[in-house]
C-alpha cells in the first residue's frame, strides 16, 4: 500500500498540523533557553509528511547526555539515561516519552557491527550518518524549520528510497539497512532506487555480521507490515534471505504437484497473502465481540486473537518448507512430497530458534505447520465424528488459526476444485460448531479425571493412570460423552483386560 502523499503541499500541510503539538514547542524552547540546538528528527519527520501517525518522538540536540538530562529534568515526570553511552537520554513528559540524542559522528571499523561512538557538532552532518534520506530529515525546534540536506521530500514523494550518501558505505557500516529498506518497502509501499539495490545485493553476505535479535526483529516488523510480500521478495532478490531465511528461497526450485502454474515459492507468498486477508477484523471492545460476532472465517474469534498475526504470518510463509526435502518424482513424472509437514514442523522449529524467536512463537508456528495438510484429507471421504473430534483436539487454541491458514492454502486456479474445497471447509466448520454446541468440544476430556481414575482402579499415581486416561480420552473422541457409569464400568473391563494379558 504506497503512502506517499499527493504533493508538496499535502505532505507540509501534515508536517505542520503535527508540530502544533504543545510539546514540541516547550522542548524546543527549554533547549533553546538552555543555549543548545534541538531538532525532531528521522522517522517522525517521515511519518508526520505522509500524514501516518508517529508512535515515537525522536530529537537530536548539540548538547551533551548530561546537559540534555539537565534540560529534560525540571519538566519531566521521569527521566532515565539508559543508553547514555550512546548519546541518548529519555524522559516522560506530558504523559509521552521523548528520547533524546547527542548529535553523532560515528565511525566503523568494517569488521564488527558495533560503531566506535563520537559526537557531533552540526545537524547536517548527523543526519548524513542515517540511513535513507527519508528518514534524514530534521526540524528545528522551536522555530519550526524543516533541514533536508539530502532531498528527502523529494524522495518522500517520489516513493524512493535512497541512502544519504554512498550506499555501499552506508550497507557497511550497518548492514542491517538491507532489511530495513525490505521492511519500508513493505510498510510504506516505497522502492529501492537502483543504485541502492545494487549496492544491497553485492553486501548481501554482511547481513552475516548481525546478531540473530536484530534480524529477528526487522523480519518481525517486515511480516508484521501491511505488504510484507513486497518486502519479501526484496530479501529473497537480493540475496539477503539465503542468509538469514534460507528455507524462503529454497522454494524456488521446487514445483508445488498441486499447482502447476506457479512454483512453491510464488505459493508461499500467495498464502502469507491470503492469510493475511483472512485476519480479523479490529475487536470492537465496547461491544465485546468481533464485528458481526464472527471472526474472518465465519467462526467465532476471541478477543485474544488480533491484527498483524504474526504467528499466523509466519506459519503461512513457512508452511511448504519441508517441500525441498521430502521432494520425489515418481512413475509417470509425478512428483511428490510426502510428510512435507513434519519435515517442515522440525526445520521451521530449527530456523525460529536460530533467530532467537520465542518459545511460544515457536511451537506454535510449529504446531500449524505441522497440521496445516490435515483437512485435505476430509474432501475425499466423510469424517466420521471421531475424526473432526480429534482435528479440533489437535489444534487446541490454534484452531482459528488453523482456520484461516487452511484457507489460505487453497490457491488453486481449478475454479470448480476451489469452490469444492471451500465448500468441504465450509461443511467442516459446520460440523464442529454443531459438536462443540453438543459437546464442549474446545475442552475435550475424559469422564473421569485422574483423581477418579486411581479411585475407581485402587492405584497410586504412576504411568498407569496415564495410559488409563489416554484409553478413557480415546473412547470419549470416537464416540463423545460416555457419562460417568459408563465410563467407570468401560474402564474397569479395561484394566481388567489389561492385567490379564499381563499375567
Amino acid at each position: 500500500m504506497n503512502t506517499t502523499p499527493r504533493t508538496i503541499v499535502d505532505a507540509l500541510g501534515s508536517l505542520h498540523a503535527f508540530l502544533d503539538d504543545p510539546l514540541l514547542d516547550r522542548l524546543g524552547r527549554a533547549f533553546e533557553a538552555a543555549g543548545h540546538e534541538f531538532s525532531l528528527v528521522g522517522g517522525p519527520v517521515r511519518d508526520a509528511l505522509l500524514g501516518r501517525p508517529a508512535t515515537d518522538l525522536d530529537f537530536t540536540t548539540s548538547a551533551s547526555p548530561d546537559e540534555a538530562l539537565a534540560v529534560l529534568a525540571p519538566i519531566a515526570s521521569a527521566h532515565w539515561d539508559i543508553g547514555r553511552e550512546f548519546g541518548t537520554v529519555g524522559a516522560r513528559i506530558s504523559g509521552q516519552q521523548v528520547e533524546v540524542t547527542t548529535y553523532r559522528a560515528d565511525s566503523y571499523d568494517h569488521q564488527t557491527r558495533k560503531p566506535t561512538v563520537s559526537f557531533g557538532d552540526n545537524l547536517e552532518d548527523d543526519l548524513k550518518r542515517r540511513d535513507f534520506t527519508v528518514n534524514a530529515m530534521a526540524v528545528r525546534l522551536p522555530g519550526r524549520a524543516l533541514v533536508d540536506p539530502f532531498g528527502g521530500v523529494a524522495d518522500l514523494l517520489a516513493g524512493v528510497l535512497r541512502t544519504p550518501g554512498a550506499p555501499e558505505v552506508s550497507f557497511e557500516d550497518d548492514p542491517l539497512r538491507i532489511m530495513r529498506a525490505a521492511r519500508f518497502v513493505s510498510q510504506l509501499g516505497f522502492v529501492i532506487d537502483e543504485a541502492t539495490l545494487t549496492a544491497a545485493t553485492t553486501r548481501a553476505d554482511t547481513i552475516r555480521m548481525v546478531s540473530a535479535e536484530r534480524v529477528r526483529d526487522e523480519l518481525t516488523k517486515l511480516l508484521l507490515a501491511d505488504d510484507p510480500v513486497a518486502g519479501l521478495r526484496v530479501l529473497v532478490d537480493t540475496g539477503v534471505a539465503e542468509r538469514v531465511l534460507p528455507e524462503l528461497p529454497a522454494l524456488c526450485l521446487e514445483t508445488d504437484e498441486h499447482h502447476h502454474h506457479k512454483d512453491v515459492y510464488e505459493h508461499s507468498l500467495t498464502v502469507l497473502q491470503q492469510a493475511i486477508d483472512l485476519e480479523p477484523l479490529e475487536w470492537d471492545a465496547e461491544a465485546a465481540e468481533w464485528p458481526h460476532a464472527v471472526g474472518a472465517t465465519g467462526v467465532a474469534a476471541s478477543p485474544d486473537e488480533v491484527r498483524p498475526d504474526l504467528v499466523l504470518r509466519l506459519a503461512a510463509l513457512l508452511h511448504d518448507i519441508g517441500k525441498p526435502a521430502t521432494r520425489r518424482l515418481e512413475a509417470g513424472g509425478v512428483v511428490t512430497f510426502h510428510n512435507h509437514d513434519l519435515v517442515g514442523a522440525r526445520l521451521a522449529t530449527k530456523r525460529l530458534k536460530a533467530l532467537r524467536f520465542e518459545k511460544d512463537v515457536i511451537k506454535q508456528v510449529a504446531r500449524l505447520v505441522e497440521l496445516h495438510m490435515r483437512f485435505f484429507g476430509y474432501g475425499e471421504g466423510s469424517w466420521s465424528d471421531a475424526a473432526v473430534r480429534r482435528y479440533v483436539r489437535d489444534a487446541g487454541p490454534l484452531l482459528h488459526r488453523l482456520h484461516r491458514l487452511t484457507r489460505a492454502d487453497m490457491t488453486t486456479r481449478n475454479q470448480r476444485k476451489a469452490s469444492r474445497l471451500r465448500g468441504a471447509y465450509d461443511d467442516l466448520e459446520r460440523r464442529i460448531g454443531a459438536l462443540a454446541a453438543q459437546e464442549q468440544l474446545d475442552a475435550v476430556r475424559p469422564d473421569l479425571n485422574g483423581a477418579q481414575i486411581m479411585q475407581v482402579l485402587g492405584i497410586a499415581p504412576g504411568p498407569e493412570v496415564g495410559e488409563a486416561y489416554r484409553f478413557l480420552l480415546e473412547a470419549r473422541l470416537d464416540e463423545g460423552p460416555l457419562g460417568e457409569t459408563e465410563a467407570t464400568q468401560r474402564l474397569q473391563a479395561w484394566w481388567a483386560s489389561r492385567t490379564a494379558a499381563q499375567s
